[in-house]
């Protein structure tokens, strides 16, 4: 599928470069190629963590503070070959699903790794999910074996997984036969605890011997970079998650790309990881990004916390933080607070759309040079806009960054027709970081990705002649009220200028007379009170009536998937439960 979306993809594309030449009105339409400055690269990630370790073996790879741990490339390498050959050992064959169930831990690092060098796919699975959701993913893919943390906040995974399966802890390791989750043959706890039916992983690792990470070692010119590798759920913000499926050829030159515009191959960079490792933010723009130009991976604790953050930053001298913008509303509120003496770099925030009054916030409580965004979705593997290394602040703070190298993006009417720049339409992208489609769901595949190997992102965009982008809304989130289009992106970043205001979430609510009506919700500072009346009164002058709220709703916390998203459809129930 890959080699048939690349050829169409490299074919049209030099037919569009070719009727630019000849009309000088296309030049002005919402289309931009990014042709790339370097060719992509045909290799696994198997060979790329060869590779690093051949120019970086003895540099960290990564540093677990909360573990009191860390490993250079070199001894991942090892670690990930002991746990490919174990792997193998338990009868897991090539595209055989491996769930990874926990927070941020070496542990989960080490298995992504083992995964591409045995030939599995990968799927990462939110720490936070109850016993009805992993077994709904479970079923979902077909998982044939799960490695899963012992424990994490409130969460107990194996008693979580007996509660689906029961037969668990009657069976022995490797042989469970469950009527819930029948692919489920295999458990496997990040800990030295033992569990009845379940292995731990040290155990697993026991399983290889130099024979057997011999074969792994020779395995690796029989994975092809256009085969699966890595299931990724979709935040599930409106409904059942859906799982994409991405290649190495897919996961190795995002996280190249990623990582250039990062300026990680400017020279050895120090990465705060707030984000989490199960995320395309944790998977493709930190941990390929990092694997790719030698950077160094900081995990401040097993979830997040503002506070491990800054002491993280300051004591590992990170010189890159990531995060969503959650994250960093919390941590500049607790930098504000503590003024400590760090100077990182560069921040990196996605996951969700950051606000301009908070990137200026960040550069100055932070004390960082530079504020970078990526924008992307789970199904083009991570990014397809990012912040360019060199640009004025202005663009930096008001855009999503420009289109990514190899990337061909459009923007269109509701009719399909491309629409001129400036003009907001549905972003549409063409690119070899497009996955291979949803697992085992050919129909939601074609709704997303056409015929013509366009995939439709939802989202209401903003295309610059320039190859900037602006993201005004995602298009089912748009609020009718009386006739009148709302974005609610623009009344959130407004309502976030208020002294008063930490963070505000916009949403429709059915209106009797009018359709829809406009209702907020915010986070406010501690220790300071904002009323309804506030909000209108501070509203009034600066935006149009049609988009004053009409509601009012004061949070302690959002409704949110733990990469950072706001489950919209769940702060409905806010207003309509009281």
């Amino acid at each position: 599928m890959l080699k048939t979306v690349t050829s169409k993809y490299t074919r049209l594309s030099l037919i569009k470069k070719s009727f630019r030449k000849c009309s000088h009105y296309s030049t002005k339409l919402s289309y931009k190629h990014n042709l790339g400055e370097e060719p992509l690269r045909h290799i696994t990630i198997g060979t790329l963590l060869d590779e690093t370790v051949s120019k970086f073996g003895d540099r960290k790879a990564l540093i677990s503070r909360h573990q009191k741990k860390s490993l250079t490339f070199s001894e991942i390498l090892n670690q990930t070959d002991k746990l490919a050959a174990g792997f193998k050992e338990l009868g897991l064959e090539k595209n055989d699903r491996v769930g990874l169930w926990a927070p941020n831990l070496i542990e989960w690092y080490i298995g992504k790794m083992a995964c591409a060098r045995a030939g599995l796919i990968m799927v990462g699975l939110n720490p936070a999910y109850q016993p009805p959701e992993i077994e709904y993913c479970i079923n979902k893919v077909g998982i044939k074996a799960i490695v899963c943390a012992d424990q994490f906040k409130s969460q107990n995974f194996y008693e979580n997984l007996a509660t689906v399966a029961p037969e668990l802890e009657k069976s022995d390791p490797g042989k469970l036969k469950s009527n819930n989750i029948p692919s489920l043959q295999t458990v496997i706890i990040m800990s030295e605890n033992k569990k009845k039916g379940a292995y731990n992983f040290g155990e697993i690792l026991d399983l290889a011997t130099n024979d057997s990470i011999a074969q792994i070692r020779k395995y690796q010119r029989y994975i092809s970079p256009d085969d699966p590798c890595n299931l990724q759920f979709t935040s599930g913000t409106t409904g059942k998650p859906k799982a994409a499926l991405t290649s190495h050829f897919n996961m190795v030159n995002n996280g190249y790309l990623i990582g250039k515009r990062n300026e990680l191959n400017q020279k050895h960079h120090t990465i705060c990881l707030q984000v989490p490792f199960f995320h395309a933010f944790g998977t493709s723009i930190s941990i390929m990004a990092a694997l790719n130009h030698g950077a160094t991976m900081v995990l401040p604790t097993d979830g997040y916390n503002p506070d491990k953050s800054l002491d993280a930053i300051k004591e590992e001298k990170c010189t890159i933080i990531h995060g969503t913008p959650t994250m960093y509303v919390d941590l500049v509120h607790k930098q504000e607070i503590r003024k400590e003496n760090i100077s990182p770099e560069i921040a990196v925030a996605g996951g969700a759309l950051c606000a301009p009054h908070l990137f200026k916030k960040m550069l100055s409580v932070l004390n960082l040079k530079k504020v970078k965004s990526v924008y992307g979705l789970t199904e083009t593997t991570a990014v397809v806009f990012q912040s360019m290394v060199t640009e004025d602040e202005e663009k930096a703070v008001s855009t999503v960054g420009h289109v990514g190298e190899h990337v061909e993006v459009k923007i269109v009417d509701k009719d399909g027709v491309v629409v001129p720049c400036g003009t907001p339409g549905e972003l549409c992208i063409r690119a070899y970081c497009n996955m291979l489609g949803y697992w085992e769901d050919e129909a939601k595949t074609k709704e997303m990705i056409g015929s013509d190997n366009w995939l439709m992102t939802g989202d209401q965009f903003i295309l610059e002649e320039d190859g900037y982008g602006k993201v005004v809304g995602r298009l089912k989130e748009m609020i009718i009220r009386g006739g009148e289009n709302i974005f609610p992106k623009e009344i959130e970043e407004f309502l976030n200028s208020h002294p008063n205001i930490l963070e505000t979430h916009v949403i429709g609510l059915p209106h009797e007379r009018l359709g829809e009506e406009v209702c907020a919700c915010i986070r406010v500072k501690p220790g300071t009170n904002v009323t309804f009346e506030d909000i209108v009164s501070f509203c009034k002058g600066k935006l149009a009536h049609f988009k004053i709220p009409s509601k009012l709703k004061i949070v302690e916390e959002f409704p949110k998937t733990t990469s950072g998203k706001i489950q919209k459809f769940k702060l409905k129930d806010l207003f309509t439960s009281t």
